[in-house]
């Protein structure tokens, strides 16, 4: 995550379970966050990204089909 830290296999296994609770719960709090953000978008922005995603794809297929 940009905001947060990482969390290491180590210091995951060193952790007692509530502690694991703990980052679980605001691991999913942080992503409803940013979830919550996307939506609230204007509508074209949206559209820009389909139309941007829609693009790409038609162009990584016909780079694939083309380049071999």
């Amino acid at each position: 995550m940009a905001n947060g830290f990482i969390v290491t296999k180590e210091d995951w296994e060193s952790m007692t379970p509530a502690q694991q609770s703990w980052m679980t719960f605001n691991a999913v709090q942080a992503m409803n966050e940013r979830v919550e953000a996307l939506e609230k978008r204007p509508f074209f922005d949206k559209c820009f990204s389909f139309m941007g995603g829609l693009i790409g794809g038609v162009l990584a297929t016909m780079g694939i089909k083309w380049g071999g």
